[in-house]
């Protein structure tokens, strides 16, 4: 088939890689001059597979409360008169009930863990570099009752299968002898072997090199307007493309990959999409001949942010606005990224280096993706993934090939529309 993805971001270059593999004609559509040139660009770099559970949890709304108002908080509501963020926000809330936290866990989980396996299997058959490592992720606690919760959590997510493994403080140094330097403050911490770390921009554009030797065609430039159709299928794109001139691009199937951007184009044609974008930030450090930057990633719990190596830099991302469409860098959370490193890291490399980047993920109020088909009968989303976007990629794009291609996905997972396979268990 003839099969258009709308998005070069590490979500539509996976899917296009995998649909590409199926044998399909698959054309890339993207209004940036490159691959992952957006929210793709500077995330944390974790595939972070063992912690997958969604922000919408029974604890989650008296935390906002405390939040509100903390230009530095962890996640961030700024109130608009944005009917689309007040319906994001009460099902948000809804969400937050214990069954459906624990409904929204085992989905995320499931295609989480499915999608690490996907991408080490793409990784043994094409010998992609992307600065990945493969020393797990340590996420270490200062607060000794968000420990005690944390310890808690490990228990219930192995009955899931992720190897979470308790570990004091002195099992935190030896795993990450970096964290001797702020050892003092630590309460313990959780640690997965099996998570990996790695650059997704880097990963995303070397993998779009290589879907492109296959025979994927990249599109750039070009800004999509609208989606066209005729009873129950699309029948093309109407774009504004490279030349500034109008075009109506037609295939036989098409994916919607555009991250936050999907509702714009979803929500004329009738096809439910409740996305909303988790502005987030991040602070690329560089290494030098500093000796203090930690080389397996870590979470700091408190303050929700990651640090993750990446050759000779250190990236540190998190927080969640969630504010609208603005990008614009708020100077305060920023230096709250740097701020949290040194004192933790004082040695982790040169400070006044910090190069800036915000951007805008696709956030479900559940947390889980939409990912399969909708009411038109060749419109398939991959979409959503919110912070999880780097982690779900490869299992997303493989699943949706086999649900376009009218097999049964190895994963179990509730698929969108049609496409639904499986209940969750």
């Amino acid at each position: 088939m003839r099969i258009i993805v709308l998005g070069a971001g590490v979500v539509g270059v996976t899917a296009a890689w995998y649909l590409a593999k199926d044998g399909h004609d698959v054309t890339v559509l993207d209004r940036h001059p490159g691959a992952a040139l957006e929210t793709s660009f500077a995330n944390g770099g974790q595939i972070s597979a063992s912690y997958a559970e969604p922000w919408a949890n029974p604890d989650a709304p008296l935390k906002i409360l405390q939040w509100l108002g903390r230009d530095d908080a962890p996640l961030l509501f700024r109130l608009r008169a944005d009917p689309q963020q007040w319906r994001w926000g009460l099902q948000f809330l809804y969400e937050c009930l214990p069954s459906r936290t624990r409904h929204n866990t085992i989905q995320c989980l499931n295609l989480a863990l499915y999608s690490r396996d996907c991408l080490k299997e793409l990784r043994a058959q094409t010998g992609i570099e992307y600065d990945h490592l493969e020393r797990g992720i340590l996420s270490f606690y200062t607060d000794p009752k968000e420990f005690a919760q944390g310890v808690a959590s490990a228990e219930l997510m192995r009955q899931f299968g992720c190897d979470r493994d308790v570990k004091t403080v002195a099992e935190c140094v030896a795993i990450e002898p970096a964290l001797a330097a702020c050892q003092a403050q630590l309460a313990g911490g959780i640690f997965t072997a099996s998570d990996e770390s790695g650059d997704a921009q880097a990963f995303t554009q070397e993998l779009a090199r290589m879907a492109e030797a296959r025979g994927v065609r990249f599109r750039w430039g070009m800004a999509i307007e609208s989606l066209v159709t005729e009873g129950d299928a699309l029948t093309g794109v109407r774009c504004i493309n490279e030349h500034h001139r109008k075009e109506v691009l037609a295939a036989d199937a098409y994916v919607m990959a555009l991250g936050s951007y999907s509702p714009f184009l979803l929500k004329p044609l009738r096809v439910p999409c409740l996305i909303y974008p988790a502005k987030g930030y991040s602070a690329t450090i560089a290494i030098d001949d500093h000796r203090g930057a930690p080389t397996v990633s870590l979470t700091d719990l408190a303050w929700k942010i990651v640090f993750t190596r990446l050759g000779d830099r250190l990236r540190v991302a998190g927080t969640a606005e969630l504010s609208g469409y603005n990008k614009d860098l708020n100077l305060v959370r920023c230096e709250a990224l740097v701020r949290r490193t040194f004192e933790l890291f004082p040695d982790a490399g040169e400070r006044d280096s910090a190069q800036f980047w915000t951007g805008l993920r696709p956030a479900t109020p559940s947390n889980v993706p939409l990912v399969g088909g909708t009411r038109y009968r060749n419109l398939f989303l991959d979409t959503g993934h919110g912070t999880l976007g780097w982690t779900m990629a490869c299992g997303s794009g493989r699943a949706l090939a086999d649900v376009i291609a009218g097999r049964e996905p190895d994963v179990d997972f509730a698929f969108t529309g049609d496409a639904a396979r499986k209940e969750p268990h």
